[in-house]
């Protein structure tokens, strides 16, 4: 049996005892293959960086608000067993929490989280989804405040650069990693 941090059965099964909206286990879906293929590209701990991604926002729907998410979700990761390393990635990926971003891991998360979300919205806009999505499409609705409203448009530029990823690059990056599970997020094409 995999420890814990590379058990995705067990990260999945946290996540969806705590997460029953659609949209939210898409947008864990798509930051946790974004996560994901950085990990590979750069030889990192894919599975275990999956599964932070996978559970970066486990606890969104019980704790909604800035006072509350990510911060009262650590103390569950913690009593199911995570390692602080892990917890503390998760905690790093909101910028209201004060938990400084340092590891390559905690930079990542934060770089895929809104850019991921944004990505997919693109995608559900278009009639062959993401499968001819560019990053200058992507680029000129980044400008359009009204859509995907909910997407902080100043942290998608801010993750690239604590990447030290051209955006454009960081854009097309994403795009091909959630290529392959577009049925998963509900994208044509």
């Amino acid at each position: 049996m995999p420890d814990l941090v590379h058990d995705r059965d067990a990260a999945w099964a946290l996540l969806t005892e705590w997460t029953t909206s659609e949209a939210l286990l898409r947008h864990a879906l798509a930051v946790e293959a974004s996560v994901r293929a950085y990990a590979r590209t750069w030889g990192e701990d894919e599975e275990a960086w999956g599964n932070v991604a996978l559970l970066h926002d486990f606890d969104y729907e019980r704790h909604p608000t800035l006072d509350q998410h990510p911060q009262d979700g650590a103390p569950v990761l913690r009593e199911k067993g995570y390692p602080e390393w892990f917890v503390r990635a998760i905690q790093s990926h909101g910028s209201h929490t004060g938990v400084a971003r340092e590891s390559k891991l905690e930079h990542t998360l934060f770089a895929c989280d809104e850019v991921s979300g944004f990505v997919h919205a693109c995608g559900l806009v278009r009639p062959d989804g993401i499968a001819t999505l560019e990053p200058r499409s992507v680029r000129k609705k980044l400008k359009q405040p009204s859509f995907a409203r909910g997407v902080n448009r100043d942290e998608v530029v801010e993750g690239a650069e604590e990447l030290g990823v051209d955006l454009d690059e960081h854009i097309a990056f994403v795009i091909a990693a959630l290529r392959p599970i577009s049925p998963e997020l509900g994208l044509r094409g």
